[in-house]
């Protein structure tokens, strides 16, 4: 178990802005996890994104050293100074073994992310197995952990009040938009049309918010949100061309570099000179840091919740306990089950052998004995010895899990 380990960055250790150095969005993992799986030799790969995190969980053997974690960075972003690496180096959290599997599960069980108590979590990290596990980059251990990892997260949201009146990062900010008097009939204008932009569209429809544009990349992704709040839809690359101006701008999009850059913002205001607000969920951040200190605007990001999602903590500090009773107890299930899963992996090629061995006992050995029999006689040796080969294999691996767990009590 000592193989798996995970390479973590958080918002726990690190500012966000570094965090985004290391993410990437499912087009560049596509294009980069099995070269970087290849080049460091990992039997496994997991690569786990969030707004607030960078999570990869490996089954390696190497040692994660200074030099072992510089090139996987370096791997995962080659554009990376010499002064950021020292940072991100400096502010990694490396877990291995059995402490790998309690960070993924608290992590799953939202207890170690920025807004405790948040469901979504559960789903990114499904999610970013099912997609590394299509570029056929995960193995047994992973899919092993990823499993028992849903499985503990939904009891721990299913047995605990962590996740009672449920919080997200969507939720606190549409709150701050709302502390800010913002009336409903604003012109609201949301860049990219994925999950984020359309949970906080959810909250926009609900609370009777009626002017809404979205530009997306994929102009179909853009109208499909679109049509659920009847407003408009355009592809991203008409942004700059938009003169009916905005009082509220909302960005999540996966792009490495700022959308929203100082040009396309001047554009946008169309000579308005009104404050504005800005809500950048991305992570990189989606707007060019230019415009925060050159225009008035009411500025949301996710930095900027940190505060509420300490006030979020509090309240949910007396299930703490009981969500970490049932993790350790989790832990100690996987372990075992870790271990009879090694022991059957390591049996696995006795039914090829015991096949093989019958196979030439029928054929060469006892092949003109054989001969010798009448059909039916053949056919009841043949249930025989295949009756026999079934019970030895069960038996084998049976016979194995036991002496373990009388030497690992």
């Amino acid at each position: 178990m000592e193989s798996f380990k995970i390479i973590s960055l958080t918002h726990k250790s690190a500012p966000l802005e570094l965090i985004g150095k290391l993410h990437l969005d499912e087009v560049h993992q596509a294009a980069s996890l099995d070269a970087i799986k290849q080049k460091m030799a990992l039997k496994e790969l997991l690569f786990l994104s969030t707004c607030n995190r960078v999570e990869l969980v490996v089954n390696t053997s190497a040692e994660t050293n200074r030099e072992f974690l510089s090139e996987l960075l370096l791997s995962v972003n080659p554009k990376l100074s010499a002064s950021e690496l020292d940072s991100l180096l400096d502010k990694l959290n490396i877990h291995q073994g059995e402490h790998a599997m309690r960070h993924l599960f608290n992590v799953s069980a939202s207890l170690d992310s920025l807004v405790v108590g948040e469901r979504e979590i559960i789903t990114q990290v499904r999610k970013a197995y099912e997609f590394c596990n299509s570029l056929g980059i995960t193995g047994d251990t992973i899919r092993l952990a990823v499993k028992h990892t849903i499985e503990t997260a939904k009891k721990v949201y299913t047995e605990t009040n962590i996740a009672k009146n449920p919080v997200s990062i969507v939720s606190l900010a549409y709150r701050q938009l709302r502390n800010l008097g913002i009336k409903n009939n604003a012109r609201i204008v949301f860049v990219g049309a994925g999950e984020t932009n359309a949970n906080m569209a959810k909250y926009l429809k609900k609370h009777e918010y009626a002017n809404f544009t979205v530009f997306n990349r994929t102009l179909a992704n853009a109208q499909k949100l679109a049509k659920e709040l009847n407003g408009k839809a355009f592809e991203l690359s008409a942004i700059a061309d938009f003169k009916e101006g905005f009082d509220v701008l909302i960005t999540c999009t996966a792009s490495q570099e700022p959308v929203i850059t100082e040009a396309i913002y001047t554009s946008l205001l169309h000579n308005s000179t009104s404050k504005k607000v800005v809500i950048d969920l991305a992570l990189p951040a989606d707007v060019d840091a230019a415009i925060l200190s050159k225009y008035d605007l009411a500025y949301i990001d996710i930095e900027s919740l940190k505060k509420q999602a300490v006030e979020n903590l509090l309240k949910r500090e007396g299930e703490i306990d009981a969500c970490k009773a049932i993790i350790n107890a989790k832990v100690e299930e996987f372990k075992q089950l870790f271990q009879e899963r090694r022991i059957e992996l390591a049996f696995g090629e006795i039914p090829k052998q015991i096949k093989s061995i019958k196979e030439t006992a029928i054929n060469e050995v006892f092949a003109k004995d054989l001969n010798q029999l009448d059909s039916e006689s053949k056919e009841v040796l043949e249930k025989v010895l295949s009756y026999m080969e079934k019970k030895y294999n069960a038996l084998t691996i049976k016979t194995a899990k036991k002496v373990f767990l009388e030497e690992n009590p």
